[in-house]
């Protein structure tokens, strides 16, 4: 039997689909895994020109060759994310038009948060977390067995849709046994220029993840944000709001598993959703392990205010922890309490305080934060600019235009409400180039005297008022905030955000190495 893993995404990064395509690999060694890159979303190139950027900038041929290849096999597994659904049901149609009997399963986030969309294009779906469950319905369908009842899956049979219920969450004991994520290993890429699949080399990594690796320890988040698809996650199993992970001693051999493939890889990533609400006994355990054994900078790219402890952090720090990420959305109380995110503004306040303790050791902390919702008024975009100018210094921002994902509660709220607000398919990074949104990316350059601030207040609208836009404005601000942001990285010899060969070369040379040797954090 032949069977492919295929994921549909801007970049390769695709920790949830390296993981099940692991899983994957114990059934049926030889399976296939492919990647459908449609753009190089962190193009620094598109970051300011974010109207360059199309998730769905294949043509019927390109379309054509992908199917005609996956056509092959006969089971086809798709990951993607509900910005590439669409992308996905095009390939999944022109893979029936060649092969009827192709059998295709879609899982990932699309599938989870919108299952009653997927299951109308796709045999079997996974609305849950894959490990254990994909092997016994990959077993059953392979060995002729009835493979309906697995518990996680939807199937569609045709004229009647199975609706199988959850599997409990995976343990940790459970996560220590699962394999590492699949990572450089026969891996292929579709590549426009030649219209095929071509082996996904050490260029490819590059260029898409620098000197990068990016992984998830923890599972899990505390809080159930309406915009985010971990609400949807907590909605189907009110346990995901418990952490899990698998051992320090697991995610220490992951990651060396990595640099013995890719002994260029200098910084590692972490995507968890709630890092700093792991145990302080356990965090201090894993400094330790990695200063001993990694001794490599790394960052966390997802804090809670309410969870940043300054012992917590001084911990990490010391380890190598050279850069956090942490999400604020808003400095309204209001807007907040409407994103059901309890971590106003003071206790925000107070984080970027605990943060900016660690400034001569850290990259400036880079701060999540959603503009251009239709429900603001005036007073809750002035309250988002003043936090943004008492906020602790230095900083940077990570610039979202409000996008809704279907079928969440910020879905229906927008409908309760009879507001359209366009969907995740559309270009997040896309603020609308008003008075309010060039203060935020002016006040990630500098802090302006007191009275041009107030005056500049006094002029700024909400979303939903017509009002002067200023797009040449908008582009000059973000040419000059990631100007500023590259020679921070320089300073640091931090190279993870600079995509292609200039990274390797600096390297092979051997000037990265010096660095980490130079700084007391890294030497083993």
């Amino acid at each position: 039997m032949k069977l492919a893993f295929v994921s549909v995404e801007n970049g390769i990064v695709a920790i949830g689909f390296r993981k099940m395509a692991a899983v994957a690999r114990t059934m049926q060694p030889d399976a296939g895994v492919y990647y459908v890159v449609p753009a190089q979303f962190f193009n620094p190139l598109n970051l300011i020109l974010p109207n360059r950027v199309d998730k769905d900038i294949f043509s019927e041929k390109e379309i054509d060759d992908i199917a005609e290849h996956l056509a092959l096999f006969d089971m086809v597994c798709f990951s993607s994310m509900t910005a590439f659904s669409a992308l996905t049901k095009r390939i999944i149609a022109k893979i029936r038009r060649v092969n009827r009997d192709a059998y295709i399963v879609w899982g990932g986030v699309h599938s989870i948060v919108y299952p009653e969309d997927a299951i109308q294009f796709a045999d079997a779906i996974c609305v849950g977390e894959g490990e254990k469950d994909f092997k016994e319905f990959f077993t059953f369908f392979r060995d002729g067995l009835d493979f309906t009842m697995t518990k996680n899956f939807w199937f569609n049979i045709g004229d009647r849709i199975i609706k199988n219920g959850f599997s409990p969450l995976n343990t940790p004991q459970e996560m220590d046994s699962f394999p590492f994520p699949l990572y450089a290993d026969r891996e292929l890429i579709y590549r426009k220029n030649k219209r095929g699949f071509a082996d996904c080399g050490l260029s490819d990594y590059l260029a898409n993840n620098s000197l990068c690796y990016n992984t998830v320890w923890s599972i899990g988040c505390p809080n159930k944000c309406i915009y985010c698809s971990n609400s949807k996650f907590t909605e189907n199993d009110k346990n995901y709001k418990i952490l899990r992970h698998p051992s320090v001693e697991y995610i220490i051999a992951e990651v060396e598993s990595v640099l013995e493939k890719h002994p260029h890889i200098s910084t590692i990533s972490f995507h968890d959703d709630s890092f700093m609400a792991i145990p302080y006994a356990t965090l201090e355990r894993f400094a330790s392990l990695w200063k001993e054994r990694i001794s490599k900078p790394f960052c966390v790219l997802g804090l809670i205010p309410s969870y940043v402890k300054r012992d917590k952090i001084d911990v990490l720090v010391n380890a190598g922890m050279i850069r956090v990420r942490m999400g604020i959305q808003s400095g309204s109380d209001r807007i907040l309490k409407f994103y059901k995110r309890p971590n106003p503004a003071g206790v925000i306040l107070n984080a970027s305080s605990v943060l900016a303790e660690f400034k001569e050791h850290m990259l400036p902390p880079s701060y999540d934060i959603i503009l251009d919702n239709p429900i603001e008024e005036r007073d809750d975009v002035v309250a988002t600019l003043e936090m943004l100018y008492e906020i602790h210094r230095p900083f940077t921002l990570n610039i979202f235009s409000l996008r809704v994902i279907p079928n969440t509660e910020l879905a229906r709220e927008f409908e309760r409400l009879n507001i359209n607000v366009q969907d995740i398919k559309h270009n997040f990074l896309n603020v609308k180039p008003t008075l309010a949104n060039l203060l935020v990316y002016l006040l990630i350059l500098f802090k302006p005297p007191k009275w041009m601030f107030r005056r500049l207040l006094g002029r700024v609208k909400p979303f939903h008022e017509k009002q002067c836009q200023y797009p040449v404005s908008m582009t000059i601000l973000r040419i000059l905030v990631y100007a500023k942001k590259a020679l921070v990285y320089l300073r640091f010899l931090y190279f993870d955000a600079m995509l292609g060969k200039v990274g390797y070369i600096l390297y092979k040379i051997g000037l990265i190495k010096y660095y980490q040797r130079r700084n007391k954090r890294y030497v083993q």
